[in-house]
This record gives structure tokens, C-alpha cells and sequence, in this order.
């Protein structure tokens, strides 16, 4: 597969550090990555996103940008991480920002796609549905997890990294089922936890290969996270995995918010 070979050079470079594969071996891995992934997912469902939904796929990759630069923006005020051994070239950069930025959300739902080819975490449930004051109720929730980390002073929001993460899908997955949009919350009522456990699984499945990879990279991230310090796997505290998991809910409610289009809308 291209998309493999693409990650085992890379890691083959990147140990005899040859330039620039160090500098952007985030963003090489992880084009490798989503190449191999929607190549396991077209062999076993016989279509894919790159194969089928090019137009789709496509898309994803401003979005992702423009979804990350806002947990940049919230950064800048809680200052829960920083990068290290950056390009001085601004426009080089920015180039392995954009670049890196771009491949995070179709990495979570090529990911979700090759679960959901696999059939795994399929959890049959009882119907139900969710009244229109409870969906209020989490979106106001969600809303108020989001705002929290801007309007407190830093010595406190530092410690509300979490809230961002949880508050995403709380606010959005409401709003895409008030809509009529894929949501987790819709795919309960119809009698399936599935969606939800297949993106918790490909959060911290891409939780885990992105610390891998960063661990090893020139150019990468390192936490300033006020908590967790003394247990780490590779860079990020023990405990921060967990902050993947509602990552990627996150991720796929704001996708199918500005993306998903009913064929009569």
C-alpha cells in the first residue's frame, strides 16, 4: 500500500535524519496514514472516501485546519502546549502547520470508517427519544464548558483544558440532531451506541500513533498541562489520552454540521 510505505520511509529518514523529512515528519505519517487507512476500509467495503466521496474527503482538510486553529485559539490563553524546533522560515512554517493541521480530522473519521467496516463496538440498545428540552439542556451545558476557559483568568483556566474537549460535542451533537444531521445522539435513538464507541476508539487509536510519532519528530509538540506530570507515555501526561476520546466526538459533530447535506436540502 502507498500510504504504508509512505509512514515506513519516513521513519526510515527520519532515524538517518535526512532533511526535511524530520522537520515534517507529522504531517508525512499522517498523509501515510489516512492512505493506508481508506485503503483497509475500500477492501473491505469495496467503496471508501478517497475512492468514492473524493469531493467529501477533500473538504475535510480546510475544515480540520480551520477547526484546530480555534483549539490554537483557546491556547493562547490556557497555554497547554507549545511547539518546539519549528523552521525559523515563517512561510516553511506555516507550511507544516497548515499541512499538519489539515490531516487531524480526516485521520479521526477515516479511522471511524475502518471501525465501522469492522463492525466493531456495535452495542444494540432499547429506542428512545430525546425530548427537545433535554437537547437544550446539553447544548447550554456544552456552551458553558466552552466558555468557562475564556472568561476565567489563566491561573484557573489552565486546569479546564477538559471542559473544551467535553464541551464540543455537548454543544454540537444537540444542534446536528435539532437539525436533522448525523449525531450521536440520533444514532442512540435508532438503537445503537455503535457511532459513539467507534469514535472513541478511533480517538485514541489516533491519540496514540500521534503521540508516538510526535515523540519521535524534530520539529513537534511538548505539554504544559498543570497536572499528570509525573506519568507520561512519550510526551503527553497518562491521564491526557482520555482527552481524545471527547476530541473526537467533537470532531465528527462539527463535520457534519458545516459539511452534511440531505439530498433535498
Amino acid at each position: 500500500m502507498i500510504g504504508l510505505g509512505i509512514i515506513l520511509i519516513a521513519e526510515l529518514l527520519l532515524f538517518l535524519k535526512v532533511e526535511p523529512i524530520p522537520t515534517f515528519f507529522t504531517p508525512i505519517v499522517w498523509t501515510g496514514y489516512i492512505l493506508a487507512v481508506d485503503s483497509l476500509v475500500f477492501k473491505m467495503r469495496g467503496e471508501s472516501l478517497i475512492r468514492n466521496r473524493r469531493g467529501e474527503f477533500l473538504f475535510m482538510f480546510p475544515l480540520s485546519l480551520l477547526v484546530w486553529l480555534c483549539f490554537e485559539a483557546y491556547n493562547l490563553h490556557l497555554k497547554n502546549w507549545h511547539y518546539i524546533n519549528l523552521p525559523a522560515n515563517s512561510w516553511v512554517r506555516w507550511l507544516g502547520f497548515c499541512w499538519s493541521f489539515a490531516t487531524i480530522l480526516p485521520a479521526i473519521l477515516e479511522t471511524t470508517e475502518l471501525y465501522s467496516s469492522l463492525r466493531l463496538f456495535e452495542i444494540p440498545i432499547r429506542r428512545f427519544t430525546v425530548q427537545k428540552g433535554h437537547l437544550l439542556l446539553f447544548g447550554s451545558l456544552g456552551f458553558l464548558l466552552l466558555l468557562f476557559p475564556l472568561v476565567l483568568g489563566y491561573q484557573y483556566a489552565k486546569y479546564l483544558v477538559t471542559a473544551i474537549w467535553v464541551g464540543f460535542p455537548l454543544f454540537f451533537d444537540p444542534i446536528n440532531r435539532s437539525l436533522g444531521r448525523p449525531s450521536m445522539i440520533g444514532r442512540a435513538e435508532e438503537g445503537s451506541l455503535g457511532l459513539f464507541f467507534q469514535l472513541f476508539a478511533a480517538g485514541l487509536t489516533c491519540g496514540l500513533f500521534w503521540e508516538f510519532w510526535n515523540f519521535w519528530a524534530h520539529s513537534k509538540w511538548v505539554y504544559d498541562v498543570p497536572f499528570g506530570q509525573g506519568i507520561k507515555l512519550f510526551e503527553i501526561p497518562l491521564i491526557g489520552l482520555l482527552g481524545f476520546l471527547p476530541f473526537a466526538l467533537g470532531e465528527y459533530d462539527i463535520y457534519y454540521l458545516l459539511a452534511f447535506r440531505r439530498k433535498n436540502d
